[in-house]
């Protein structure tokens, strides 16, 4: 059986309740997968897939419909406490090679930090297997314009939620990459 996705959508969503499963279930609802069954897999972004728009990547699934994903999750009970949940991607400009999908969670982190986090591990990784050179310690906004002149990496982006926890409850937030069969 050989099972490669055509299309992915990003999503994201934020859950909060009294119980730690429950606010996870939550976050899932926000993000409108709660009604699938997801299947985690690691941070491969096929050939030739693309990238398409939620709302119509969701109406494609059906209920119960068992679907793999990528995702970042993170919780906390602590009352004013950041958490972020980031889906990095990066994407090469030949289609028919892979890109890479990374999923990062942080605290403290406010959303544009730790999406660029992200996307920075996405892109980094891609690099690293297309052979672009580049300097670990250079800053990501130098290394993201080296990469994009080298004209191997065609797009890299990043979805995050990010929440703060309340006073006795538990506060989770989730970011996906969904594929669709």
């Amino acid at each position: 059986m050989s099972f490669t996705p055509r299309e992915i959508l990003l999503t994201k969503g934020v859950g909060r309740h009294k119980e730690e499963l429950s606010s996870f279930e939550e976050a899932l609802r926000d993000a409108q997968i709660a009604r699938l069954n997801l299947v985690h897999v690691s941070s491969i972004f096929p050939p030739h897939c693309i990238l398409i728009p939620r709302d119509r990547g969701l109406k494609k699934l059906r209920d119960g419909q068992i679907v793999f994903c990528v995702l970042a999750r993170n919780t906390t009970n602590e009352h004013r406490r950041l958490i972020s949940a980031s889906v990095g991607l990066a994407i090469p400009s030949d289609r028919n090679q892979y890109g890479y999908l990374s999923e990062h969670a942080s605290f403290g982190d406010p959303e544009d930090q730790a999406g660029d986090y992200a996307e920075d591990l996405a892109a980094s990784m891609l690099a690293t297997t297309l052979g672009v050179e580049f300097d670990a310690d250079v800053a990501w906004d130098k290394r993201k314009e080296i990469w994009k002149l080298s004209n191997r990496i065609v797009k890299t982006t990043h979805l995050t939620q990010s929440a703060i926890g309340e006073k006795n409850r538990w506060t989770s937030v989730i970011a996906a990459a969904v594929f669709l069969p």
